[in-house]
């Protein structure tokens, strides 16, 4: 496989909403280790799942504030979207509470679905948490991401976790047939 077709499948999976390095490094470890291990090697894919799940966090920081402005003067924006974020705030803000920027890296960390880079970015834009403790709290909460889901890779890959169980099948995209 071609280095930059390879390295364009991990950034474009990294960057897809929701699935993030949860997706891109198992792609990488599991589905196409062989081309990864031909080409950039796992290390390489791994670092450039990591960044890139970084920047992600950084990005849709960033502009939240810019495009909040913009669709907030719209109708639809209030009656559809919006409720979408406080729900997100809601969800989020008894971790910061609690415990701050490891509260939100926690969350952030955790593989499953609904947290991640972007669900951590929308909550600390609309809880206030100002651009350092974000930017903190976005790198330890992707690196906990990280070490989680290459650990279950490589439990998977050494036939440690049963090739029947729940956990193999949702990280080789074959649930349900």
């Amino acid at each position: 496989m071609n280095i930059f077709i390879l390295i364009g499948w991990l950034v474009a999976l990294t960057f897809f909403p929701g699935l993030e390095l949860r997706a891109s490094i198992p792609f990488a470890m599991l589905i196409k280790a062989a081309d990864v291990q031909a080409t950039i090697g796992m290390p390489m894919a791994v670092a450039i799942c990591f960044a890139t799940n970084v920047l992600v966090g950084i990005l849709t920081f960033w502009l939240m504030g810019p495009v909040v402005q913009v669709f907030r003067r719209w109708p639809w924006f209030e009656r559809v979207i919006w409720p979408r974020f406080e729900k997100t705030q809601h969800k989020l803000h008894p971790y910061v509470e609690k415990y701050g920027e490891w509260g939100l890296a926690l969350f952030i960390g955790v593989p499953l679905p609904g947290t991640g880079a972007y669900t951590g970015a929308f909550g600390a834009y609309l809880l206030g948490l100002d651009k350092k403790k974000f930017l903190i709290a976005n790198l330890l909460g992707v690196l906990i991401a990280c070490i989680a889901v290459v650990a279950i890779c490589l439990l998977i890959d050494h036939g440690v976790i049963a090739p029947d169980s729940f956990i193999r099948k949702l990280f080789t995209k074959t649930i349900g047939g």
